[in-house]
């Protein structure tokens, strides 16, 4: 195998993926639009990310430790709560996601990976009028109160940032990868990746919906638990906690996101006499 190929045993990947690849459907899935965001924060001993570790139920990687993310919904690029964005146009979204035209718009990618956050970890990147943000979920009863009313369709994102009396900063939230889906699997997703800091002490709220534990972890303690089976994460997730571990704090790895090109990945999957095996074109 080549530098671009690496394969992940069959004891340290969720439960069933090796099962889609083995038994493919015959017409492949259509990937639909999803976002997914590396929440970041500094800690003494520097850089941690969250990892959220999808329920044995979930229909998407179940037992799996991933970023908080999913689908774009139709109301990710409403009027309501591009009114509550500073910092960051549909233009400018349009041209770092290259995506000149599209249903959803680049911009919706953006909002639902924030909205995915605030609702399965009850975190919102977002700021007050004093330029603090607001408590987190498990830190504060209204703000879970919000969540819950979000999750439930009661209200849409513009009306808890409205509840919350947040606005979201557009230019601190940096796009760094755009994974596809491979074909055997039965659900695809076409994900960009986003990046944001949280504040320091930021406390995740576990929801039994969803998900059933939630780390702070620094990139190299991930991917060494990773090593020793007992964190299983899919091939994007480890992907982008490596090219985490190369920064010492959020600052810098935001820079260095910012400043990277982001390519398009569609990997291929193969059974190996080991595991599963990963290969990305050149």
């Amino acid at each position: 195998m080549s530098d671009q190929d690496f394969v992940i045993p069959f004891d340290r990947l969720p439960d069933n993926f090796a099962r889609s690849i083995e038994e493919p459907p015959a017409v492949p899935a259509t990937p639909r639009p999803a976002a997914t965001i590396v929440l970041l924060r500094d800690e003494a001993h520097g850089l941690e990310v969250l990892l959220m570790k999808r329920s044995r139920s979930a229909g998407f990687v179940p037992g799996a430790y991933v970023f908080p993310g999913g689908r774009v919904d139709g109301t990710d690029a409403d009027a309501a709560v591009l009114a509550r964005l500073d910092g960051l146009s549909p233009t400018v979204a349009a041209e770092r996601l290259a995506i000149p035209e599209g249903d959803p718009p680049a911009i919706a990618y953006y909002l639902a990976a924030l909205r995915e956050a605030f609702e399965e970890t009850g975190i919102l990147v977002a700021e007050r009028a004093d330029g603090i943000a607001p408590p987190t979920a498990a830190e504060d009863a209204v703000v879970d109160e919000v969540r819950n009313d979000l999750m439930a369709d009661h209200i849409t994102f513009a009306g808890a940032l409205q509840r919350l009396k947040a606005r979201v900063q557009g230019d601190s939230i940096e796009y760094i990868a755009h994974w596809i889906t491979p074909t055997p699997e039965p659900r695809r997703y076409d994900t960009r990746f986003f990046a944001a800091r949280v504040a320091e002490g930021a406390t995740p709220i576990v929801d039994p919906r969803e998900m059933s534990d939630a780390v702070w972890l620094s990139p190299r303690e991930a991917l060494s638990r990773c090593d020793r089976g007992t964190l299983p994460m899919v091939f994007p997730t480890i992907k982008t906690i490596e090219e985490l571990a190369r920064y010492g704090n959020v600052d810098d790895a935001l820079d260095g996101f910012g400043a990277a090109t982001v390519r398009t990945i569609l990997p291929t999957l193969v059974i190996t006499p080991t595991g599963v095996g990963l290969h990305i074109d050149d």
